[in-house]
């Protein structure tokens, strides 16, 4: 693969191989129950799915958006990084956007779990009907509009490398602020100080009203948001620590 970094390549290629497997083992319920991330207080949680949820995708859009951008900015990151950088720097945005996801999820559930826990049902019947998606015993309004809150949280299951891309993202624009960048679908160049802020704010409002803006409405939008942190702070840190931005100069 022309212009291509080999560990970008050897990325893009396990991806592949997830996404295979996705569509044709179990229909993809095996794959989904193994290795996507389910929200920690679900029977279905694994600790490796903290891993395994970055090469996993929900269709092929969507892992063919993920591995463009992974081609596409992945290897200008790696060639001035090296490859221990880059990988570090990688799965340390997908484990922040898997931080950053959980934790807003726990932010919805905490409060909506514990005034049920007040009006007198105990965890384990909560468990139970948030599990099998079915009301057992008698119970108020009150609970079941708010056991309809939390369900689609307790049921929730995150896929996709968009976390590590944003890390990934983030990086290639602290390294190129001027390079100049655009939405397939809006042929506008933008250098990319301005373009990847721009993108990230969008992210927060989406995760904060629920609008999408360019994305599927079913999107982890905290994932992206986290992802883009934790790159920020690493690249903050080697931007501190060493002469790699003095030898390729920022404005």
């Amino acid at each position: 693969m022309r212009g291509i970094t080999e560990t970008v390549k050897h990325l893009i290629i396990i991806n592949a191989i997830f996404f295979v497997g996705t569509l044709t083992l179990g229909e993809g319920k095996l794959f989904y129950e193994l290795f996507a991330l389910y929200f920690p207080e679900s029977d279905a949680f694994k600790p490796w799915q903290i891993i395994t949820h970055m090469f996993m995708h929900g269709g092929f859009m969507h892992i063919l958006f993920n591995m463009f951008a992974l081609w596409m900015f992945g290897s200008a990151v790696e060639q001035r990084l090296g490859v221990k950088k880059f990988l570090f720097l990688y799965f340390s945005a997908g484990l922040g956007a898997a931080l950053f996801q959980v934790g807003f999820y726990y932010f919805n559930y905490i409060p909506v779990f514990d005034s049920l826990i007040n009006s007198g049902l105990s965890s384990s019947q909560i468990y139970e009907m948030l599990a099998s998606n079915q009301v057992t015993g008698n119970i108020t309004a009150e609970q079941f509009e708010n056991l309809k809150a939390i369900f689609p949280v307790f049921n929730a299951t995150m896929v996709g490398a968009s976390g590590c891309i944003m890390g990934i993202l983030v990086a290639f624009g602290m390294l190129n602020p001027n390079a100049e960048l655009m939405l397939l679908f809006l042929p506008i160049p933008i250098k990319a100080k301005y373009f990847i802020p721009g993108i990230i704010a969008l992210d927060i409002i989406s995760a904060l009203t629920g609008q999408s803006f360019f994305s599927p409405s079913n999107t982890a939008f905290m994932a992206h948001v986290g992802g883009a942190f934790i790159g920020f702070i690493i690249m903050l840190f080697w931007r501190k620590d060493n002469d790699m931005f003095n030898k390729y100069r920022i404005d």
